[in-house]
């Protein structure tokens, strides 16, 4: 999105990549920078920025960001390997149960489809022992691992799991809203059979942000940055790579932005306990 927003803004855009520590060194980055409104903090926020502060590394909270725009939200899948011997959710839950380190999952780890499967677990009473649960650090060796028939089911992000589609059979989406791309139930739906409710634990969620101080201080340029990022998403000749490449373009602004990351803070750390960070 760079060149369209330099063009927007009429000023030139470098993006500097500083990556490693799930976010932290990034974030810390930008915090570091002059409070101008002459950084802009582009990343994945949820979990990430959750994790890092539950997990004790970081020295800042989810305050120390003003959010321009959250844009794109990214649903957890549930899915089967087609190698898998088990049929349905309900019928997964009960093999875990009733036969203790069996069953094989993958997720990312210190990904929100690494808490949910932690926290199905719990809902059903099961002892987290159960599951032989395997985690790596990126979503490419999890949906391996399941095409592979490595591990019997994942819980990974939906966008970015379509190369695998003919490699698993998808068991829900964990949503309240059902979703376009995948023909699946929600997870409470799906759960429906046991008599159970699971929180809806949110995916990934990337978008902008500055610093707190940049809109606290500059309060002009921050509407400003907010606006061009409002309207680069409405070019349609933007909006088309965006699309084919899987990436949400949605504007929800800065106010709605800021209410998400505290509502979604607040449920991570709410089931912190179940996190192995």
């Amino acid at each position: 999105m760079s060149g369209y927003l330099a063009a927007e803004l009429g000023q030139p855009v470098q993006v500097i990549n500083r990556q490693g520590a799930g976010t932290l060194l990034a974030a810390n980055y930008v915090l570091d920078r002059p409070e101008d409104g002459y950084t802009i903090f582009a990343s994945a926020f949820s979990p990430n920025l959750s994790n890092t502060i539950l997990g004790g590394q970081a020295s800042y909270t989810i305050e120390s960001f003003a959010y321009l725009n959250l844009q794109w939200f990214d649903e957890d899948l549930i899915a089967l390997s087609k190698r898998s011997k088990y049929s349905g959710l309900a019928a997964l839950l009960v093999a875990i149960r009733n036969k203790p380190k069996t069953v094989r999952a993958s997720v990312v780890r210190g990904s929100a489809g690494h808490l949910m499967a932690n926290l199905l677990l719990e809902v059903n009473g099961i002892p987290r022992d159960n599951l032989n649960l395997v985690t790596y650090n990126s979503g490419g060796q999890v949906r391996a691992a399941v095409a592979g028939g490595v591990v019997d089911f994942i819980v990974i992000s939906a966008r970015g799991s379509e190369g695998i589609r003919d490699y698993i059979e998808p068991l829900a989406i964990v949503s309240d809203r059902r979703n376009e791309g995948w023909d699946v139930p929600t997870l409470n739906e799906a759960l429906d059979p046991l008599g159970l409710e699971a929180p809806v634990l949110p995916g990934s969620i990337r978008g902008f942000a500055t610093s707190r101080n940049v809109k606290r201080v500059y309060p002009r340029r921050f509407q400003l940055l907010a606006r061009a990022l409002a309207r680069v998403l409405q070019d349609k000749e933007l909006q088309q790579p965006l699309d084919r490449a899987g990436i949400g373009r949605r504007w929800i602004g800065p106010e709605r932005s800021k209410r998400t990351m505290t509502t979604t803070f607040a449920i991570f750390e709410n089931y912190s306990h179940l996190s192995n960070w």
